[in-house]
């Protein structure tokens, strides 16, 4: 079992390493990306049900950009429409959440 974990640490450090020198511009937005999104989890998780919607819905949406961008890169069609698809969909709500908002 140790041998298992110590050879996939081992080789996640090496996919880790490689990626980095592969585009290190690319690693450090996918690592942005995933803060955000991890930002976005924490702050859902610790104001539910007061929900801060609208910055969350920005900034859920710039993370998926973000990622969308870096999957492109990456020639990742499938992850790339996730994310569009994602930005697209929260854009709309965002849209629709502001305009209800705001047009009383």
């Amino acid at each position: 079992m140790s041998e298992k974990v110590t050879n996939w640490w081992s080789s996640a450090r090496k996919f880790i390493v490689n990626d980095w020198h592969s585009n290190p511009v690319r690693f450090v937005c996918e690592m942005i990306a995933w803060a955000i999104s991890i930002g976005c989890s924490l702050t859902y998780a610790i104001t539910v049900p007061n929900l801060p919607f609208i910055p969350l819905y920005a900034a859920f949406i710039t993370g998926c950009v973000i990622s969308a961008g870096c999957a492109y890169s990456r020639g990742s069609f499938g992850i790339f429409g996730n994310y569009v698809l994602l930005a697209t969909i929260d854009s709309t709500g965002l849209i629709k959440l502001i305009l209800q908002t705001y047009a009383k």
